[in-house]
């Protein structure tokens, strides 16, 4: 416990030991001193020899070293220090504290620097350049990826519209994993069949992202068992018909020169597609297990639940690690 003490003088003062040697001691202390309108606090350190040292005394006759620093000097001294004893530790040459004088001002200048619309453009400048260190740069897609699956759990628990999660995936395009290299801008197959996202997959061919609301009405599965056997909803038949029937129209417009100028050149071959519908958050042994079945009886079409992509971006970025080394009874299936 830190007591503050009072002199002889009436001054009152809390010291502290910085460091000890064999023959040497290291002493800070505070002092605050009364005058007629106010108190001034002072800081001292000194160095003073082990057999004249007492943290009871105030002062010491015969310092090897002594400064003692006006409030203002302590205060910028504990200024300097947390702006820049990590730079410096750090061997940064050049920075910027980030401090009470980095104004609105100075963070809209910094904004306009970035707000580049080729942001393609914009990275390479900062890569070549080195204007950012690695690791911030990779710190800054870690907590920006984090910061949209906390997005996206906050989204389950509200009853949005398709449009919003079309817009989030769009953002977000990373939590569907490694086979995908990029959204494309076009999303019409043909006049009457226009898909949530036409994928880039990373070999070069196109695929298919189609996604359903998770919302309550749209249930996987029906209610009543069938045979003992958990079926899928109408509402899941209905959407999985739909996903299938784009494979096929994709299909179709393989040769289509207008289809191919559309999507420029990205081949479509054997088009694939992943069904996002519903939840799985409750679901029991048994429902795991028909869904395992119910996702091997399609080789062109893979069907994941909200949780599902949760876990799934959870994994990527490390959370919830202890999670992700056990194994799952409701694991989704990937191309």
């Amino acid at each position: 416990m830190k007591v503050i003490k009072t002199s002889k003088k009436g001054i009152r003062y809390l010291h502290g030991k910085l460091h000890e040697k064999a023959t040497t001691v290291t002493k800070v202390i505070f002092w605050k001193i009364p005058h007629k309108t106010k108190e001034e606090i002072k800081l001292k350190i000194g160095r003073y020899k082990k057999d004249e040292f007492s943290l009871e005394s105030v002062e010491s006759k015969n310092p090897r070293s002594e400064m003692t620093l006006e409030e203002i000097e302590f205060l910028n001294l504990i200024e300097f220090l947390q702006e820049n004893y990590e730079p410096f530790k750090l061997d940064v040459k050049r920075y910027i504290p980030i401090d009470e004088s980095f104004n609105p001002e100075n963070i809209e200048h910094l904004r306009a620097i970035f707000d580049n619309k080729d942001k393609e453009e914009l990275l390479s400048f900062i890569v070549k350049n080195n204007i950012l260190p690695e690791d911030l740069i990779s710190s800054l897609q870690y907590q920006s990826q984090k910061n949209a699956i906390d997005e996206f759990e906050s989204m389950l628990a509200q009853n949005l519209y398709e449009k919003d999660w079309q817009d989030w995936f769009k953002k977000n395009d990373w939590v569907l994993g490694s086979e995908f290299v990029k959204i494309l801008d076009e999303r019409e197959i043909d006049s009457e069949n226009i898909a949530d996202y036409l994928m880039q997959a990373y070999d070069g061919f196109l695929d298919i992202i189609e996604i359903k609301r998770p919302a309550e009405e749209l249930k996987f599965w029906t209610d009543k068992k069938d045979h003992k056997n958990y079926i899928p909803s109408t509402e899941l038949t209905k959407a999985i018909t739909q996903a299938t029937t784009y494979i096929f129209e994709l299909e179709r417009e393989t040769n289509s020169l207008k289809f191919l100028e559309k999507v420029g050149h990205v081949k479509t071959i054997k088009p694939r597609c992943v069904l996002i519908f519903g939840r799985s958050i409750d679901w029991n042994d048994e429902q795991c297990e028909a869904y395992r079945i119910l996702n091997s009886c399609y080789h062109n079409l893979s069907i994941m639940t909200y949780d599902h992509v949760l876990k799934r971006a959870k994994r990527i970025l490390n959370i919830n690690e202890k999670d992700a080394s056990e194994e799952d009874t409701d694991e989704f299936v990937t191309f």
